[in-house]
């Protein structure tokens, strides 16, 4: 994951029922036969498993019963009972297969992950992503038995070959690469532990060696896209079905197509078979058709016979058969299951013709004897219908050709004319042997159709049973039905005229209402408090509006919110306790200075405590002065004479002989050190040389240590740590900048890499106290808790929380249903899709906040817990404000009457602004005579707005003025005019063009808030274009946000 990988948030409005089933069309279709289980995915991201209380094991012919007939009367099909569901993807499920001998469920989705689901597991999981792509996956296969991988492909044109246990990709194979193409799309795959088989709309079927991946051979011999490819177990037999309408059957051993197979009149879709060798096998196409074809003890492949099973109304993208029972899959949310034909019975031909191939002869030998139950003797048992045959091949007869005609009745047959004889199937007129399905796996409807209304807070759904609801984006509800209508005829009853900016993408690709969150647009929009039907009564400030980004995430995650400020709590908690345990050393209320009775070769222990050898002062007595003693308890540079006259090592402290003949000639630095100390200025009024002036150095020095003092963190009282603490960030800062005019190298004091970083604090944007901050959710938490222990080391006593949520007063209380899904996510930049990196559920977020710590970004965390929304430049309207008619003054004395302001403004603030430019200020005596007749009229109440002709509201913004009534590009031109309500004192002023002053003659006076000045109103102008750019700025007062 890239550090700036761009992540977004998105959210799943949950459906009104919650009954298990597909809500959109199921694209991939699964059958454990052991355990009688099928498993379906579908285009809503959603994998089902089905009880099918059947049993599936019999899947010899010797052990099937010929005459059973589930149309009989008193047949009862066994239930089909849902088992459970899982929401796997947040894209179309193309493709599932079952591996590692059905113990576990792969299923590759347009979300472009690759997923595995083991639903029997001792402790089930939901799916996991094994393998990701680039681009929509569209099918996946398992080479089957014990191996441990899977093999897919996609629109990328890679076919990955990923590890089931979740060790990652195993082999990458390039398709197409090797011929310079940039085709090689996967549309069908088929594997074996050692071979893999694509296809794709090349119409070319390449093979490929699972172990190294390079390209064992291909099939050039379809003319439209391979959708789908089936490999004998041996690897020499391949069967591909193709939109060209045709099976094609290619041998390994020959390298080239053995049949083509015309079975089918439409894009054949989907290919089946439990045969190893291939020779029983079923197919479907665009039309419905499924067929079932048998090979078996055929010489040749065309000799076969196809049977048209069953035909359903849309296009069958997926057949399994087990037992007795075909399940196909089509755009519709159910799955229908259909009893298989028996295409070893006879054909159902008029007399004297008899339908048996040589094949079946030798079979029907060994069908058991009829049960106690079955029908009679003396009636046949159901035969294949004629018109249910397909003709296998071009090359092939039709399929009475087959027939084999009784001896006896052959020399009637041989003297009848020719078109006497069975004419030529209409392939038209196809009679399939099942006309309705055995057991129907009923669907539920999904969405597919939406319209987000104008308030850009309410969509209009349309579901696969034609029902219109409204939905709340904000609720996360339906708010109504309208029934079984088309949308567009709703859609006018409830749209509103507002014009809101783009705060979310929705969509209902996978049959529900997705909304998605992006940081660099979801707190674009915003709403006025006063137009929301709220349940509580919540006390609003005038005009407020309220950040619809915010507002939602702030209730989608409150549980999450909830749970950081209880982990904050607690970690404030151990960080006091801590404290008390370990309570840092106090800070020395004074300093103990040396003895100065210091004379010749006094003891070391009256002196100071130094790593040089004590010198003798040869009588002179060192003057006491705090300097000095400051000196000796901090480590100090060496000074300017010795560098110039000793031969001293510059990497020993200096003595106190040699400090105190420093006092006497201070350079600008030791000046600050000595009037610097830790009493301030009071301690030390006078300068190193005595002459009693205190440098503006001194108070520099004096006031930044009081400050620091305060600040800096507490440490154990060694003399270099001493001085930084006591002198602060500015001695330390005087230290690095080396003022001496000349000298050698100066000892300065280690700075540990914690301290410099605890008192520079506003230099730690990027870098904190030996800890990196993690670029998601979690890094906003780590800084807060860095400022905690910030605190801790300034010497605080308490920790206030620096969690801070929104408030209801900013964000009302809203309660989404506990069932919505939170979905994080994050761009794939080389893609074309994302990847989920979380997936909760509303109620449970709490619990889940370690996994969200990892996978949120930071941008959340800081709207959640601070209230911070990322900084963005706020969206102007520029607009022409102009009297109507010259009936009123101008706002502007100097004719330019072109302003801006934020495009959520309402007309009744503009309208407040032109009454505060025409109109001077009330007097007393104009406020008494108002309240005498009813109040003080509000500026919408006396003055009207109109634009293009059209009366505009007042609370109409400025955004819904440009997209609703001026419907165009340039300013916005909007005139002011009185309703007669009120007198407007002033004259009407034609404005500065008529040469005419500003006065008497006019009605104005001097001062009635025309003439833009400092502090004057003008500023809530905003700002103004052209010449005005550069005489008045925006303001926030009036036109602000």
């Amino acid at each position: 994951m890239g550090r700036n990988a761009r992540k977004r948030i998105s959210y799943v409005l949950p459906l009104a029922n919650s009954a298990g089933g597909h809500r959109l069309g199921v694209n991939g279709l699964a059958v454990d036969p052991q355990k009688s289980i099928l498993y379906s995915g579908g285009r809503d991201g959603v994998i089902c498993a089905w009880d099918l209380h059947l049993d599936l094991t019999k899947s010899n012919a010797d052990e099937r019963d010929p005459f059973a007939d589930a149309n009989t009367a008193d047949f009862k099909p066994p239930p089909t009972l849902f088992r459970q569901q899982v929401q796997a993807h947040t894209h179309w499920i193309n493709d599932i297969v079952l591996a590692q001998r059905n113990t576990a469920l792969v299923s590759a989705s347009s979300d472009i992950t690759v997923k595995v689901w083991r639903p029997d597991a001792a402790d089930p999981l939901p799916p996991q992503t094994i393998g990701l792509h680039t681009d929509y996956v569209k099918r996946v296969a398992s080479p089957g038995g014990n191996e441990n991988w899977v093999a897919s492909g996609g629109l990328d044109r890679k076919i990955s070959l990923w590890d089931l246990n979740g060790a990652g990709q195993k082999l990458e194979i390039a398709v197409g690469e090797d011929e310079n193409t940039a085709k090689g799309s996967v549309y069908a795959l088929a594997a074996t532990p050692n071979i893999i088989a694509s296809g794709g709309p090349e119409s070319i079927v390449r093979l490929w060696d699972s172990r190294t991946g390079k390209r064992i051979t291909k099939f050039v011999g379809h003319t439209d896209n391979v959708r789908d490819i089936l490999l004998a177990q041996d690897g020499d037999t391949i069967l591909t079905a193709s939109s060209d309408q045709t099976v094609k059957v290619w041998s390994m051993t020959a390298g080239r197509c053995m049949y083509t197979l015309t079975m089918h009149n439409d894009s054949v879709w989907s290919l089946h078979s439990d045969s190893p060798e291939l020779d029983v096998f079923y197919s479907s196409d665009r039309s419905g058709i499924v067929a079932k074809s048998d090979v078996r003890n055929c010489d040749e492949m065309d000799e076969g016979l196809s049977v048209a099973i069953c035909q359903e109304h849309e296009g069958v993208s997926k057949i399994v058969a087990a037992g007795d029972h075909v399940w196909t899959a089509t755009s519709s949310s159910s799955i229908n299951r259909w009893n298989d034909v028996e295409t070893a019975t006879e054909v159902e031909l008029p007399e004297p013709y008899k339908w048996h191939r040589n094949s079946v002869s030798t079979m029907r030998t060994r069908f058991p004897s009829p049960p106690a139950t079955s029908p009679p003797t003396n009636e046949a048992p159901p035969k294949i219908p004629l018109r249910a045959l397909l003709r296998m091949s071009n090359t092939a007869p039709f399929p009475q050709a087959f027939a084999t005609k009784d001896p006896d009745a052959l020399t009637l047959a041989s003297t009848r004319k020719p078109s006497d004889v069975l004419a030529a199937p209409d392939h038209s007129a196809i009679g399939p042997v099942r006309s309705l399905p055995d057991f129907s796996i009923e669907g539920q409807n999904g969405l597919i159709k939406h319209y987000l209304l104008n308030d850009r807070r309410r969509v209009l759904t349309l579901d696969t049973a034609g029902e219109v609801v409204l939905w709340d984006l904000l609720q996360c509800a339906p708010i109504k039905s309208y029934g079984k209508k088309h949308m567009e005829d709703v859609v006018p009853e409830v749209n509103t005229q507002e014009t809101v900016a783009h705060w979310c993408a929705v969509d209902t690709r996978i049959g529900t209402l997705t909304c998605v969150l992006e940081e660099n647009y979801c707190f674009d929009a915003e709403t006025y408090a006063d137009e929301l039907d709220l349940k509580e009564q919540i006390d609003f400030r005038e005009d407020h509006r309220i950040n619809l980004g915010k507002w939602v995430l702030r209730y989608l995650f409150s549980n999450l919110i909830d749970e950081e400020i209880k982990r904050d709590e607690h970690f404030r908690s151990d960080l006091l306790k801590q404290r008390e345990k370990n309570p840092p050393k106090p800070r020395p209320s004074n300093i103990q200075l040396p003895n100065i009775g210091m004379n010749g070769w006094n003891d070391a222990t009256m002196g100071p405590l130094s790593g040089s050898t004590i010198k003798a002062t040869n009588g002179f007595h060192l003057p006491y002065t705090p300097g000095l003693a400051i000196g000796l308890a901090t480590p100090m540079a060496a000074p300017q004479s010795a560098g110039r006259n000793s031969q001293h090592n510059p990497y020993l402290t200096p003595t106190t002989e040699e400090g105190s003949h420093l006092e006497k000639t201070q350079t600008q630095r030791s000046s600050i050190q000595d009037g610097g100390d830790y009493f301030g200025r009071s301690a030390s009024a006078t300068n190193g040389s005595g002459n009693g002036k205190t440098t503006e150095a001194t108070k520099a020095g004096s006031t930044d240590s009081k400050e620091e003092a305060v600040q800096s963190p507490t440490e154990p009282d060694t003399p270099a740590k001493k001085g930084k603490g006591m002198f602060g960030k500015k001695f330390n800062m005087s230290f690095n900048m080396k003022k001496f005019s000349t000298g050698t190298a100066v000892v300065e004091p280690a700075k540990p890499a914690v301290d410099e970083k605890a008192e520079d604090s506003d230099s730690r944007s990027t870098k904190t106290d030996e800890k990196t901050i993690e670029d998601n959710f979690y890094g906003a938490i780590q800084r807060i808790r860095q400022s905690y222990e910030e605190q801790l080391a300034a010497g605080a006593m308490k920790l206030d929380t620096q969690i801070a949520p929104s408030l209801p007063n900013d964000t009302p209380v809203l309660k989404p249903p506990a069932m919505t899904t939170i979905l994080i996510q994050e761009d794939r930049p080389d893609s074309g899709g994302v990847a989920d990196l979380f997936e909760g559920k509303v109620g449970t977020l709490g619990s889940q906040a370690d996994l969200i710590e990892k996978a949120a970004p930071m941008w959340l965390a800081e709207v959640l817990l601070r209230n911070n929304l990322p900084p963005k430049d706020i969206a102007k309207v520029s607009f022409v404000l102009e009297p109507f008619g010259n009936h009123l003054p101008s706002i502007s004395t100097d004719g330019n009457n072109r302003l801006n302001a934020n495009r959520m403004l309402r007309a009744r603030k503009i309208l407040g602004y032109v009454s505060e430019r025409i109109e001077p200020a009330p007097t007393q005596e104009d406020l008494e005579k108002a309240a005498d007749k009813g109040g003080v009229l509000r500026p919408e109440e006396y003055l009207e707005l109109y634009c293009n002709g059209q009366l505009i509201h007042p609370t109409m913004t400025l955004a819904s003025i440009r997209a609703h009534v001026w419907r165009g590009a340039g300013d916005v031109i909007l005139l002011y005019k009185a309703n007669g309500r009120k007198e407007i004192k002033h004259a009407p002023y034609p404005g500065p063009q008529s040469g005419a002053p500003p006065g008497p003659v006019h009605g104005l006076r001097a001062g009635a808030g025309l003439s833009p000045g400092p502090g004057s109103s003008n500023a809530s102008e905003g700002k103004a274009s052209s010449e005005a750019d550069r005489r008045s700025q925006t303001s926030a007062a009036v036109f602000g946000p």
